[in-house]
C-alpha cells in the first residue's frame, strides 16, 4: 500500500469518532482541523458514506449527513466503539511487533515497545506475560542503524563505510537513501551510491559507520523507474565466475552467498556458478569449506584452493616448536 493510501486510511477510520465528538461541525472547519481541502473532506465522506460492516444494508452502513454546510454521523456501524482484540488476535499482533523491533532500520524500537506495552496492558496480563517469556528482549538501536533510519525518514544523504562481502573491500562512499528493503531476514538499505552511479542495496550488519549529512538525497528519476535496478544481487558479466559442485550437506551455502544458474543433480549435490571480484577472497572462502564446496572451474581457481589446502594440511603436519 503507498504512503498516500496509507495515510487517507487512517484518516477515514478517525473521521467518524472524530464527527461524533464534533457534532455540527462545518466542513471548512472539519477540514482545517484534518488537515485537507474541502474537496478532499467530501471525497472522503463520500466514501465514508458506502462503508460499514459485511452485509452492507440500510442497517450495516455509515450514515452521514453532509449535504450542507455542516457534518453529522447519524450511524456509526459500531466503528465508534473502541477496537477489542481477542487474546489470539492480540498475541499475534505482539509476536509481529516484536519482530519488527528486532529487524534493524524498520522501526524506532522504543516507539515499538511502547506500543507492545499499551496491547499487553489492554490484553491482559496472561497474554502479555507469554508473548514476554516467549521473546528475547531486544537490543538498544545502534548507532549505525539510527543514522540510516534517520537519513531515510528526513530524506538526507548518507555517508557510510562498508564492507562489501562478494569484493572483500571496505569502502567509504556517499549514498542517497531511498528505503529500507527485507530480504531473508536482513534489513538493507536500498539508496543511490554516487560512487557505483547505480542503485545499491547495502546490508545494514555490512556499513561500519554512517553519518547523516546535511544535504538532501537525491536519487535520479530515472534510477527509481528502472525496478531491474534494485534487486539484491545483479549477475555482473564483468566479474570472473566459478563453477561450483556444492555438497546436499552444505546446501546451506546458497543462502548466504548470491548463486546463478542452480542446477540439483540425482544425488542431492547441487551446481552453481558464483560471480567474485577477488580471486584470492574466492580461494580463502571455497577452502574454508572443505569438502563440502568443490571448484569445476576455472582451473586457475580449482589450482589456489589445492595450494592453500596443501599448505594448511602440511602447516597443520609439522612439529609444534616450542
Amino acid at each position: 500500500m503507498s504512503q498516500r493510501m496509507t495515510l487517507r486510511l487512517t484518516r477515514l477510520l478517525n473521521m467518524v469518532p472524530y464527527f461524533m465528538a464534533h457534532p455540527g461541525i462545518t466542513k471548512q472547519e472539519a477540514a482545517a482541523e484534518l488537515g485537507v481541502t474541502v474537496a478532499q473532506l467530501k471525497t472522503d465522506l463520500e466514501q465514508l458514506w458506502v462503508c460499514g460492516l459485511p452485509g452492507y444494508g440500510p442497517g450495516d452502513l455509515i450514515d452521514l449527513s453532509f449535504e450542507e454546510e455542516t457534518v453529522e454521523v447519524t450511524f456509526s456501524a459500531g466503528i465508534d466503539r473502541p477496537l477489542r482484540l481477542t487474546p489470539p488476535e492480540a498475541t499475534a499482533l505482539l509476536v509481529a511487533l516484536r519482530a519488527l523491533g528486532e529487524m534493524p532500520g524498520t522501526a524506532d524500537p522504543t516507539s515499538v515497545q511502547g506500543v507492545i506495552a499499551k496491547i499487553e496492558a489492554a490484553a491482559g496480563v496472561a497474554t502479555g506475560d507469554v508473548v514476554t517469556r516467549s521473546a528475547p528482549e531486544s537490543d538498544q538501536e545502534s548507532p549505525v542503524v539510527a543514522a540510516v533510519r534517520s537519513a531515510v525518514r528526513n530524506g538526507r544523504a548518507l555517508e557510510i563505510t562498508y564492507f562489501s562481502a562478494s569484493r572483500d573491500q571496505v569502502t567509504r562512499r556517499i549514498v542517497d537513501p531511498i528505503g529500507v528493503v527485507l530480504v531473508d531476514n536482513n534489513s538493507y538499505l536500498q539508496a543511490w551510491c554516487r560512487q557505483a552511479e547505480g542503485v545499491r542495496l547495502f546490508r545494514y550488519d555490512r556499513i561500519d559507520e554512517a553519518t547523516e549529512l546535511d544535504e538532501p538525497a537525491r536519487p535520479p528519476a530515472a534510477a527509481l523507474a528502472d525496478s531491474s535496478s534494485l534487486e539484491l544481487f545483479q549477475d555482473d558479466a564483468t566479474l570472473p565466475q566459478a563453477r561450483l559442485l556444492i555438497a546436499a550437506d552444505h546446501a546451506w551455502v546458497l543462502d548466504y552467498h548470491p548463486m546463478t544458474d542452480v542446477r540439483v543433480r540425482e544425488d542431492g549435490s547441487i551446481e552453481a556458478s558464483m560471480r567474485f571480484a577477488s580471486p584470492d577472497w574466492m580461494a580463502r572462502l571455497m577452502a574454508g569449506f572443505g569438502a563440502g564446496v568443490r571448484v569445476l572451474g576455472p582451473p586457475e581457481l580449482s589450482e589456489s584452493v589445492r595450494s592453500r589446502a596443501s599448505a594448511a594440511l602440511e602447516a597443520y603436519g609439522q612439529p609444534i616448536v616450542g
